[in-house]
């Protein structure tokens, strides 16, 4: 098979949304762990092809949404939509393809300890596609490039590699079959402020070339102001704004004002 079949047979899956607005919809959605309430009647909606920067409070729930769009979370009530379908009535068949077209970095890399980059960027071929070993060689060692890793990089362990490493092995994990939407949680935490910069260079340049939507939770008001389209608040138990960063800084909420606008904004400015 060649990669040109490989890429095929990623992107032949469907998309009932083909052509709207939205890749994201969520509706109403309650989750919570035993009698404490984390997130409440919340909606959001994520368009086509932006980056949207996922911001609030520690504590607030900001990564136990993404843990519940992805399914790694319960809800106890609402509907969460991705390219059209309706998780919670999706067929197996049909969920197993929504996954192929989503790529997912964690916080802290979840990176297989005792695999090799390129062993672990292989993991999502293994899973969806019937690939040859060589294939998955020349398609693991795109990606490794794509990234910005050097090629040495794909016999090393995670233990091996720097913070800054990590965290683009991962990245080439999660676009490891061609996603059309990444889903990122606090890509930038733990970098040094140039890690940082040339991290949040790398989304904007992948976003663009490759048309991703982006997901992306962050602390990082330098990754706010220089790659998001948008930004969604979260508080409250709910989504209280979203907007552009000029929206944000219009905005009379208490939280936003203090985070867009506070002494440690003035500092940035």
């Amino acid at each position: 098979m060649s990669i040109a079949e490989a890429e095929q047979i990623t992107s032949s899956v469907p998309d009932t949304g083909e052509g709207s607005e939205n890749v994201l919809s969520v509706r109403g959605v309650t989750v919570g762990f035993g009698s404490k309430i984390i997130l409440e009647n919340l909606d959001l909606d994520v368009r086509r092809g932006e980056v949207l920067g996922f911001v609030g409070g520690s504590g607030t729930g900001k990564s136990v949404l993404m843990r519940t769009i992805l399914g790694l979370t319960p809800k106890r009530a609402g509907e969460i939509s991705v390219f059209g379908y309706d998780l919670s009535t999706a067929t197996e068949k049909e969920r197993r393809a929504i996954e192929r077209r989503w790529g997912v970095l964690f916080q802290q890399g979840a990176l297989f300890s005792s695999l090799t980059v390129k062993q672990n960027i292989q993991v999502p071929m293994r899973e969806h596609l019937k690939l040859s070993p060589q294939l998955m060689d020349e398609l693991a060692t795109l990606k490794i490039e794509l990234v910005g890793l050097p090629q040495d990089a794909a016999d090393k362990l995670p233990s091996e590699l720097s913070g800054g490493m990590v965290k683009r092995a991962s990245l080439a994990r999660a676009l490891a079959l061609d996603p059309d939407l990444v889903f990122l949680d606090e890509p930038t935490s733990g970098l040094d402020p140039i890690g940082a910069a040339a991290f949040d260079t790398l989304i904007a340049n992948l976003s663009s070339t490759l048309g991703l939507t982006v997901y992306m939770v962050t602390h990082d008001l330098d990754s706010l102001h220089s790659i998001c389209d948008r930004i969604a608040v979260l508080g409250k138990k709910r989504v209280l704004a979203i907007g552009t960063l000029d929206d944000m800084m219009k905005n009379d909420d208490d939280w936003i004002k203090s985070y867009f606008r506070g002494e440690r904004a003035l500092r940035r400015a």
